[in-house]
């Protein structure tokens, strides 16, 4: 056993080293700097591709988009409509008629990868999904994403649904840039809910040391993508990789990207600040790839799934699997798991957390609050603005909510 642990990190040392020398990937990828958007390395960038669920993450840029300007509250109550529970799978598979807050949709949209979560936030950002969709591709043209084009919030198949590894490195570095106060949702290890454990799709999490995010996606006609986020000291770095051939190898082929990058003198264009950026990588003008034979024809043993099922199938024969295996190795959680729920947030005192229109702005408000339905704008509560009496304001009393975690992991990077 003692043998064993002083090989290890020898064992490490030498896979990285053959992974820095070994191709990345099959399919298109980039690899960016998420301050600069410099490219460190890429491939076929600009190639079209399904999505998959990887869209997910631009139905979180809009919904953090409606919460910043006030028409959404994190713990807004959003009903899960029917057309949200007939959604296919992944999904959380709560029934039609119950409730949801915001901040639990998101996080079974990115842990999950819940379809019928997707459609919930969309209906309650935009009032329908079209219309929300409609959000969804100005949004991606304001971006300047343009081979990207979406036909519904989740990713699940459609032809329409068309992006590229330069557009989606586009989208996570706008996240990463506009909204650093939700990065939180995107590195969650695991969900509880009921007696049921989630974990993350994400298999860099807690696994790749400095892994901090994004978001996995599969259907067949586009095979695993990945979108991944890491760091290490101040250096942040975003890697997309579409078309793996399963979710070991996406996970493997993002950690060996990053192996890559953060190696001293590997980006030595990016420090002299000869690389071009991102947006220079010229998106084509061509069908998107269509991967639906070698991922779920006759010859592959894998079932035709429609969601982001984690899938376990391992390549043997590859000669550089068990090379990259070693970038990844269980580390201690950097969280424990969150536990999720339909039905209000409560406050310390078990009180659910009520929100109303405050001034234009969704708020947290006291129990028993009521806002003035016949006026365009809620009115402040007591102890705000001027008083009549001239007495001292009394502050206003909200409820206590214990703050998510903030600071990314940074352990071993």
């Amino acid at each position: 056993m003692f043998a064993a642990s002083r090989l290890r990190p020898i064992l490490f040392a030498v896979g990285a080293l053959l992974a820095l020398s070994a191709p990345a990937a099959a399919g298109p990828y980039v690899l960016i700097e998420a301050d600069t958007g410099k490219v460190v390395a890429e491939q076929e960038a600009g190639q079209p591709w399904h999505p998959a669920s990887i869209t997910k993450l631009m139905t979180t840029y809009v919904t953090f988009r409606a919460m910043r300007d006030g028409r959404l509250n994190k713990y807004s109550l959003l009903p899960i409509s029917q057309f949200a529970a007939s959604t296919p799978p992944s999904k959380s598979g709560f029934p039609a008629g119950q409730t949801i807050t915001v901040d639990n949709a998101i996080k079974l949209l990115m842990v999950k990868s819940a379809n019928d979560m997707a459609v919930v936030l969309a209906e309650g950002v935009s009032g329908s999904q079209d219309a929300f969709v409609g959000e969804m591709n100005a949004t991606a043209q304001l971006l300047g994403m343009t081979a990207t084009h979406f036909h519904n919030p989740h990713g699940l198949p459609d032809d329409g649904q068309v992006t590229t590894a330069r557009d989606m490195a586009l989208l996570a570095q706008a996240i990463l840039r506009d909204f650093p106060e939700h990065e939180m949702y995107f590195r969650i290890p695991a969900l509880q809910v009921g007696k049921r454990m989630l974990r993350n799709y994400n298999r860099l999490i807690d696994r790749y040391p400095g892994a901090d995010g994004m978001k996995t996606g599969f259907i067949c006609a586009s095979g695993f993508n990945l979108v991944a986020s890491a760091h290490r000291g101040n250096r942040r770095l975003i890697a997309v990789v579409l078309g793996s051939p399963n979710a070991v190898a996406r996970a493997e082929q993002a950690a060996m990207l990053f192996e890559r990058g953060f190696q001293p003198g590997f980006g030595l264009d990016v420090l002299l600040g000869g690389s071009k950026n991102v947006t220079a990588i010229a998106n084509l003008s061509q069908d998107p790839a269509n991967l639906w034979e070698q991922m779920c024809g006759k010859k592959r043993n894998r079932r035709v799934a429609a969601s982001d099922s984690g899938d376990e199938h391992d390549d043997d024969d590859d000669p550089m699997r068990h090379a990259r295996a070693t970038l990844l190795n269980d580390l201690p959680p950097s969280m424990p798991p969150i536990r999720v729920h339909t039905g209000p947030a409560r406050d310390e005192r078990g009180r659910p957390i009520q929100v109303a229109l405050v001034n234009g702005r969704m708020e947290v408000v006291p129990p028993g609050y009521k806002a003035n339905a016949n006026s365009p704008f809620a009115p402040l509560p007591d102890g705000f603005g001027p008083q009549a009496n001239q007495t001292p304001e009394r502050p206003l009393r909200l409820p206590k909510v214990a703050p998510m975690p903030r600071q990314r992991p940074d352990r071993q990077s």
